[in-house]
């Protein structure tokens, strides 16, 4: 089973991520770790993505969709993945549905999990962490406040926002999400492939309801 996950910030894709990896003993593949992964372990992919970032320039997708070959190729994933954080443009999308055309592979599913803008805001701007590192406990304002305001319940230390999560910032990343991925939403729809999940309720509720679509 091969999956794509889409979800704004805040709107759960990592735990779901996590959960459908346990569940379905494929694994998720991150851009950004596969990169890192391909430069430490100096692969020709690897090698050409380096010449890249050491200049201080964004990696190019025919170099990205290379590293991305190389990890569907390796056997954990020989029977499925949960692709996270790409493709994010369309000629990734296209990049992407030719490498694994060549593999004689394809996406199943693109889950995306909706959640309305506002409640994103609310979510994310309300987050607060703990500023000991060794413990980093997390807590919301409105849905999973600590005992006492602005001290973790777990070991007593300042609680704190993260900058990512001050409204201005989280609408700003809101409207990048939505400006790149609504076309990748279009393409993948035109295959039949988007199923729609109402990112809302328990998060066990929406696992179910992601797993039900999945394995129709």
């Amino acid at each position: 089973m091969n999956l794509i996950l889409l979800g704004g910030p805040g709107a759960g894709k990592g735990t779901q991520a996590k959960m459908l990896i346990e569940k379905f003993k494929i694994p998720q593949i991150s851009t950004g770790d596969i990169l890192r992964a391909a430069v430490k372990e100096g692969t020709e992919m690897g090698k050409k993505a380096k010449e890249f970032m050491d200049a201080g320039k964004l990696v190019p997708d025919s170099v990205v969709i290379g590293i991305i070959e190389d990890r569907l190729k390796q056997a954990d994933a020989k029977q499925g993945f949960i692709l996270d954080g790409f493709p994010r443009t369309v000629p990734q999308a296209e990049a992407l549905d030719a490498t694994l055309a060549k593999m004689s592979s394809k996406i199943d599913h693109v889950v995306s999990i909706d959640v309305d803008e506002e409640a994103l805001v609310t979510r994310l701007t309300g987050r607060r962490t703990c500023k000991n590192a060794a413990c980093g406990q997390m807590f919301h304002v409105q849905f999973t406040p600590p005992k006492k305001e602005g001290i973790c319940d777990k070991c007593g230390s300042e609680l704190y926002q993260r900058d990512d999560d001050n409204e201005t910032t989280v609408r700003s990343r809101l409207s990048t999400y939505n400006q790149a991925t609504k076309p990748l939403i279009d393409y993948y729809a035109k295959k039949s492939l988007v199923r729609q999940v109402k990112g809302v309720g328990s998060i066990s509720d929406i696992f179910n309801v992601i797993v039900g679509i999945v394995q129709k």
